[in-house]
């Protein structure tokens, strides 16, 4: 699916998701209905990583939004790590 632009002459710009070369000179526009023509930008071609765009889109969700918390979360408890035997005699900090 790619993602079209166009420019109605009453309610501005909106976009139209539709199979890639699906797309016609106008489209109606949602709102009013009238002809809308299509307006030629940019192409998205940087892609976001799925981890980084959830971040995101929950950073600016809590923006407006914040999320309550009601309690502090717990500590995880974290495995103590084997001590090599060359290291077991150094003095610990």
């Amino acid at each position: 699916m790619a993602t079209y632009e166009y420019r109605c002459p009453r309610d501005g710009d909106f976009e139209v998701r539709l199979p890639l070369g699906q797309a016609g000179a106008s489209v109606n526009c949602p709102e009013c209905r009238r002809q809308a023509a299509r307006v030629w930008s940019a192409p998205l071609l940087a892609r976001t990583p799925r981890a980084l765009g959830t971040a995101l889109d929950r950073a600016a969700r809590s923006a407006e939004t914040p999320e309550v918390v009601s309690r502090i979360p717990g500590r995880r408890a974290v495995a103590a790590a084997p001590v090599h035997p060359a290291r077991a005699r150094l003095p610990r900090l």
